[in-house]
């Protein structure tokens, strides 16, 4: 019985084995010169076998084109003499390179082998392609700063698991993490914050008297962008407004709503979790620097989808300002709260215009969205369905089964334990695509992604321990699709651990956290489902129609 994650659509065991060890030969098509960089890597790594390219491998493994496949599907083929990876695109042969190390057992994914071994492959043949097209991870470093190095390892585990996107959430409230050369306020002051809160409770949890921050430089965003696109993966950027914007309006006050007596706000970089009562303010010249800020970001990142936020924009400071209400009397508005939608119009049109795509959280459907854009369904169920109701495409987030800053179960040393529990399960049975769509509206489910705010995560190791292994059944519900056995995936689970523990991963444990992953006297705020339903059908009730 093979133990692949994801679990493929079609697994034919044969008889007898391939056997690698001293030089194996590797003959290639263009389009697989990665997946051969990283079948390399991980050969001369874990069990010291080097690879000799060639023009003709009868007796080695090789990389054939196949045109007729869809995008990211692949056939492996391994027999005593050797192996086959057929695939269409780039995509595909990285895919199957990694379901071909998942095959040769323990150590292949190990940093070094101390000493040259040999390595077997179980002859079979397995057909395989993706269930959805998007199935990503959101990535928060606005709230924890998280190194180049350990952005870099999560897109190396998210291509070990054949996820695709990285949802890079570069700024909030609590930080402005990208480089714009044309503002550089933005993170000389915006990337740094004097303290943080610590705990979930709002209103009383305390705050640690010591400085965080840090950001990417345009060369290290580069580096990211091209490391995830050599394993498959698009990285896709966020630049949160008009709301979570405080960092940026610490940074360049003239951005924010004035005071009363006219004066831009003087505020610091949010040292708080929650929601910021600062939003940008909706002049021109705000829309401009955006504007600005925008062209720098679509220079560093190819991907088509880019994020403009659009969630919890806090309207009341437009509503006390007089200049605001001025600004929407004269766009046509009916009340200032719309000039949320007014500020993401036009920079959707921007974007647009240089072929890209918004990429808007769930509020945006408070308002008429052009089926241009991209939904991120995050509040319960409602928003995905209503997206599907409009004609809209979406992808798929529901806090309540895919935020994995949420506690994984009810023990109470789970660490910093908030909202309702997104189990093991409760991630596996997960399916984006509603009982009630019409095949026509399933089309429109581009896929799905899990979300991983960091307001209780600050360093890789506790975010090793809310992804893993939730990411992996996540792999599983994305790329194999619903209607796999739970208990046959947990199975093969506890093999797969053991790959996710040669790569150095703190994953949680089936019995809880251990100590050192727990947060002893750390305040949580938890929820029960039908209280956080309550919650959401309040949230959403403005977006159903």
């Amino acid at each position: 019985m093979h133990t692949l994650i994801p679990r493929p659509r079609l697994f034919t065991e044969a008889e007898g084995e391939f056997v690698l060890n001293g030089t194996v030969a590797i003959a290639a098509v263009p389009d697989a010169v990665d997946a051969v960089a990283t079948l390399t890597e991980r050969l001369w790594a874990g069990a010291r076998i080097r690879v000799e390219v060639v023009d003709q491998a009868p007796t080695g493994i090789r990389f054939v084109m196949d045109a007729t496949l869809a995008p990211e599907s692949h056939r492996v083929d391994v027999a005593t003499d050797g192996l086959s990876i057929t695939a269409a695109d780039a995509a595909g042969f990285l895919h199957g390179t990694t379901t071909v190390l998942q095959l040769m057992g323990d150590g292949i994914w190990r940093s070094v082998s101390a000493t040259a071994r040999t390595v077997t492959v179980p002859a079979c043949r397995i057909e395989d392609e993706p269930a959805f097209a998007w199935r990503g991870i959101m990535l928060d470093v606005a709230r924890h700063f998280l190194p180049v190095r350990e952005v870099l390892r999560i897109v190396d585990l998210m291509a070990m698991h054949k996820l695709n996107r990285l949802h890079f959430h570069l700024t909030d409230d609590q930080g402005w993490r990208i480089e714009i050369r044309a503002f550089p306020r933005l993170t000389e002051v915006g990337a740094w914050r004097d303290r943080t809160q610590v705990g979930a409770d709002d209103a009383t949890a305390p705050e640690i008297e010591r400085p965080h921050g840090g950001y990417y430089t345009q060369a290290d965003i580069s580096e990211i962008v091209a490391y995830a696109a050599n394993r498959g993966i698009v990285v896709v950027p966020e630049i949160d407004l008009p709301g979570h914007s405080q960092a940026a309006i610490a940074a360049y006050p003239d951005l924010g709503v004035p005071d009363a007596d006219g004066h831009p706000p003087t505020v610091e970089v949010y040292q708080r979790w929650g929601i910021s009562p600062y939003p940008l303010n909706a002049e021109t010249s705000t829309v401009d620097f955006f504007r600005t800020v925008l062209d720098e970001v679509l220079a560093l990142f190819p991907s088509v989808d880019i994020g403009l936020g659009g969630d919890e924009v806090p309207s009341g400071a437009w509503e006390a300002d007089a200049r605001s209400r001025e600004l929407a009397l004269e766009r046509g508005l009916s009340h200032p709260r719309e000039l949320q939608f007014w500020f993401l119009d036009q920079l959707r049109a921007h974007i647009e215009q240089q072929g890209r795509r918004m990429l808007a959280w769930d509020e945006v459907l408070e308002h008429d969205v052009s089926p241009d854009v991209t939904v991120l369904g995050w509040r319960g169920d409602a928003g995905i369905g209503e997206s599907l109701r409009r004609g809209i495409p979406v992808i798929a987030c529901p806090d309540n089964r895919l935020y994995f800053d949420y506690r994984q179960s009810d023990d109470p040393r789970e660490p910093i334990p908030v909202g309702v529990v997104v189990g093991l399960r409760d991630v596996y049975s997960f399916n984006p695509v509603p009982e009630w769509a019409t095949a026509e509206q399933a089309v429109l489910l581009r896929g799905a992604q899990a979300n991983l705010w960091a307001e209780h995560m600050e360093d890789a190791r506790s975010r090793d321990y809310m992804l893993w292994p939730r990411a992996c059944a996540l792999a599983e519900a994305l790329w194999s699709g619903p209607g796999g056995a739970f208990e046959e995936f947990e199975t093969r689970l506890q093999s797969h651990l053991g790959r996710l523990d040669e790569r150095g991963v703190e994953h949680r444990r089936a019995g809880g956290p251990l100590p050192w992953q727990e947060r002893p006297g750390v305040g949580g705020r938890v929820q029960e489902p039908e209280q956080r339903q309550q919650e959401i059908d309040a949230l959403t009730a403005a977006i159903v129609r």
